[in-house]
This record gives C-alpha cells, structure tokens and sequence, in this order.
C-alpha cells in the first residue's frame, strides 16, 4: 500500500495545496470543540470543497469515490433493509445483486457495513460519496415511497388516539423529516432570521422567514404531505403535546446549530388546512447586551442613562412588537453592576439570562401573573425592578406604586410614540398626580434596516424633492448627498444588512407635568415635548440617513405608524 495511505487527511490536502497550516490548526480546534471527523469540519468551516476533501479521502482509503453519473436513475430496494436506516447514516445503493454495493460520506466506518452486512446476510462494497449526491439519491427514494400521503391518509380505519399519537411520532422520526426541520432551522441561521413560518394552505405548504423585520418567502418549499410530519417533529422538540391539534400551543427549543446556541420560541395555531407552526429565533452567541451597540445617538443615549442611574421613579419603553425593546431593557440591566444593588425581573418569557439578576417566569396556568409575582417581589428587597410589559391595570398600579416606594422600575407599554405612554396609563386608571410624581421618562423605539456598505449608492440631495428641508437640519457643513439602496448578492440583493434603532426621548421636566396635570392630551403632550428639544423618531431617523446608515424609505416605513402624532412629520 503507497505511504500517502498512511498520512493524516489534513497533510494529504496540505500536499495538495488545497489549505494552509493555519487551517488546518483552525480545524483542529474547531473539531475538538463541535466533534465530527475532521474533513467534515473542513468543510463545514469553508476552508475546502467537499469534493476536494473525498477526492483526496478516497486516494488514502484506496477506494472509488462515485460521481454523480454513478448513481441509479431508479432507487434500488433490498428486501431486509430498512429506509430509515439509509437515512439516518447516509448511505444508498447503488448495485444491487448477490453483491451490493453502497454510496456512503463514510465509507471507513466499520459498524456501518457490519450492519448492511447482517440485514441483507451477504458481503457488501462500500464506495465513497458526496453528501449532495447522498441527499439526491435519497430524495429520489423519498419521492418514490412518498406516493403524496398526508398523515391522515396513511391511517387505517378505526385507528385510536394512541396509535394515532404514535403514528404522528413516527412520522417526525422518520430521517427526511428530521433532516428537513434541521435545514429550515439552518437555513434560518445563514440568513439572520428572527422568525419562521411554516404555514400550510389548500394548494401548497408556504415556508417563511422574516429577515431584518421582512418576511422572505422560500422559493422551494417542502411537500404540502409533509406538514402534518414538520409539525409533529417541531411540536417533539418544542416538548409540547403532539396529539393536541385544535388548540394552540406555545413551547421552546434549545438547539445547538453550527457552533451557535440558538433558543427557538414555537407557537402552533389550528388552522381550516393543518397547524401553522412560527418559531422565533434567538442566538444567543450573536446577542450584545450593552447600550453602546444598541444604535443610540450620542445624545439620546446620555439622556437615556442619566434616566436610568435615578434611584427611584418608572422609565418605559414603547414601541410595537419586534421594536427591540426588550433587548433594550436587558441592555439597560446588563450595564447595572448587580453586585451592588438587587435586581428582580418578571416576564413572560424570560428571553436572555443575566448573571446576577433574580428572573422570574411568569406562569398564568398555576396562577403566576405579572400581578401576583410583583406583590410576592415587593417582599424580597428589591432595588431595581424590571415588569416584561404592563398588560393589565393591576400590574401598572403596582409598578407605579413601587416607584413610589423608593424603587426603579422598567417596563414596556405598546403605544406608537413616547408621549403616548401618558395616556395608555390614565386609560389603564393612573391618577395623573401619580403619573406625574413615578414617571421619569419614556423612550420610543423602533428598529431601521441599515444600508449595505457594498452597494449602498449616493444620491443628491436636490434629487430627493420636498422631503429636502427635513433633512437639512441634520446634514454637516458643506453635505450635499445621502445614500440609497441598491441591493447586490451581498445582502442578498435588499439592498440592506442588519438593523440599527431610532429612539424618541419623553423626558418628564416641569412644563411636560403641568401639562399632564392640565390633562392634555397625546398631541398636545408631543408638543410640549418638543418644545423643550425632544426629537421625533422621524427626525431621529433622518439623522441617521445624513450620517449614512439608513435610507429616506425605510425611516418613511418605520415610522408611518405615528398615529398617536398628529404633529408628525412623516407626511
């Protein structure tokens, strides 16, 4: 046998000049940290092709790597030889007879053709395949013994609930299916989504995601047959009744993708064609819980945390959902040394474990409501409190009430602008002497898509017509540009890349109290506001479109929704 047999993988594509030392000490690493055999790591990490690492695997296996023509245009069946088996270890056949041969990604794997061994009761030749030409080979397979059943119709009559039950754990077993919720969780991943969809309609099963606030629809969505199978498997990981489809349903996963750690929220909902099934994505690897990377200007965020180091009184956040505002609490939180005062949470749920901070679940099915957690925390000493969101009168006079008992409490309302919070409370049944004595301030936020550094264009600004003497106030000395989107393979051709906050700032000073206590209302409270140098988050917008972070269309987008601000300048 020549001596290359015998050289480490890694050296033979060093040789190759396929990578450099520095990968492969890169691969190393990674591979003791994620496991997995080192070429697969290679090519997980992006430094070869996989086509490259099984051409040079197969050299020092001394076996035959298959090419794509090498594979059967009609799936071969061996009696005795289970499907789920093939799937689960990516391997397929490619030869039937008195001697079948196999495609496998691993060919080197003895307990793999021990195992084909002794289903069929005859030897068996393993060949070296590509994974894609694996997937293709299976998917084919698939199709073939499919037939375009749904879990209903694979039913025999008179089947009960048990069975029923163990019918739809069969289905999200199964190895297609398996591997189909892992590629839409993966794909979710790479794009940077916050949200999935998978939405079942009379003619087809719609697969979304929604990109930096956008939902983006999958152009090949799996088999309407398949719903009722990526539900269950969705509904298995999420730990939460499968059998159960009339209702809705909320759960959790915790998953480990690609060295990330990632926390899916799933919500189920019954629809008229099968379950509708949303995950909301959180990585934890990719959050930063700290104020300066959270999009504030300079001024704003200084205002912003003189507010926060008040030892007493109640700051809100308000905005819509998907606003960022939580994350801007927990950043308000994190940057709180917690060894030198208390901090207490409640919410619903908890999203980002903070060390050092006592959080609490609220749990509505054993009687747990924000309410009856906040009494029980009153009790436990706290300095700073943070409430998820006031939803109920009870919870906001209780807020307010602890504010006014020498604690810092930090919540979100759901209003359109800052000065709207003011109001949302006297509806909610605040005395307005009570709001004027507890609140401190309220900060509106909203989320912006940022233009793509790579094909982002200029525009002048005697090109963008009236909207020009908006923009004005916020342009340096001598700017007669912005830019705009144009959209390239980069950012996937949206013409922006991640998201940055714009942020309305009501703090309560003496005239804004007299004019709460006058009664005025949500216009008449935003002009008193601005009056006093408060920046609308248009306008906060519009800052960020002269410094070139966002363009005039999506602060246009973002802040239509103004409707408490009939002094709004977005018109």
């Amino acid at each position: 046998m020549p001596d290359h047999n015998h050289k480490p993988l890694g050296q033979l594509l060093l040789a190759a000049n396929k990578l450099s030392s520095r990968d492969i000490e890169r691969a190393l690493l990674a591979q003791a940290e994620m496991g997995g055999l080192f070429g697969q790591v290679l090519v997980k990490l992006g430094v070869v092709s996989d086509s490259d690492v099984a051409a040079v695997l197969a050299v020092q296996l001394d076996i035959r790597l298959l090419r794509s023509a090498d594979y059967p245009a009609t799936p071969i069946f061996l009696d005795g030889l289970a499907e789920a088996f093939l799937f689960n270890n990516l391997v397929v056949p490619v030869v039937g007879g008195p001697l079948p041969e196999f495609a496998s990604t691993t060919p080197q794997d003895e307990y793999l053709k021990k195992a084909l061994a002794m289903a069929l009761g005859c030897p068996v030749v393993l060949h070296l395949g590509l994974d894609a030409d694996i997937n293709q080979s299976l998917s084919l397979r698939e199709q073939d013994t499919e037939g375009g059943s749904s879990a209903d119709d694979d039913l025999p009559a008179g089947t009960d609930d048990h069975e029923f039950v163990e019918h739809l754990k069969d289905l999200a077993s199964e190895a297609p299916v398996i591997r189909l919720v892992n590629q839409v969780i993966h794909t979710a991943l790479d794009l940077g989504a916050s949200d999935i969809h998978v939405e079942p309609f009379e003619d087809r099963l719609h697969l979304r995601y929604r990109v930096d606030g956008i939902i983006q629809e999958d152009p090949s969505p799996p088999a309407l047959s398949l719903a009722p199978a990526i539900a269950s498997r969705i509904k298995l990981l999420a730990r939460i009744n499968i059998a159960e489809r009339r209702l809705p349903q909320d759960g959790r996963i915790m998953i480990r993708v690609k060295g990330h750690e990632l926390d899916l929220r799933v919500s189920t909902i019954p629809t008229v064609h099968g379950e509708s099934v949303v995950m909301r994505v959180l990585d934890r690897d990719s959050v930063r819980l700290n104020l300066d990377d959270m999009g504030f200007s300079p001024d704003h965020l200084k205002r912003y945390r003189a507010l926060l180091a008040k030892p007493h009184g109640v700051l809100l956040l308000t905005g819509p959902t998907g606003s960022g505002k939580t994350t801007t609490l927990y950043a308000s939180l994190a940057g709180i040394d917690a060894s030198e005062v208390k901090i207490i949470t409640v919410e619903d749920p908890v999203e980002y474990q903070i060390d050092g901070i006592n959080q609490v679940q609220v749990q509505p099915q054993i009687e747990l409501t924000f309410a009856r957690a906040l009494r029980a925390i009153l009790r436990q000493d706290p300095d700073i409190i943070m409430i998820g969101e006031m939803r109920d009168t009870e919870t906001a006079q209780i807020a307010v009430q602890s504010a006014l008992t020498g604690h810092l409490v930090l919540s979100t309302l759901h209003t359109n602008t800052a000065a709207g919070a003011i109001t949302r409370l006297e509806d909610m049944g605040i005395e307005r002497f009570l709001i004027t004595s507890s609140i401190n301030g309220v900060l509106a936020q909203r989320l912006v898509r940022k233009l793509c550094a790579v094909c982002r264009t200029e525009t002048p600004i005697s090109e963008i017509g009236p909207i020009a003497a908006h923009l004005t106030p916020f342009l340096s000395q001598g700017q007669s540009t912005i830019f705009s989107e144009v959209g390239c393979g980069a950012c996937k051709f949206t013409g922006y890349r991640g998201r940055s906050a714009i942020h309305e700032l009501f703090a309560l000073n003496a005239k804004l109290r007299d004019a709460i206590q006058a009664g005025a209302d949500t216009a008449k409270l935003q002009e008193v506001a601005r009056r006093s140098g408060m920046l609308t988050l248009y306008e906060d917008g519009l800052r960020k479109v002269a410094l070139g972070e966002t363009s005039l269309a999506e602060v246009a987008r973002v802040t239509q929704d103004q409707s408490d601000d009939s002094d709004s300048d977005v018109s």
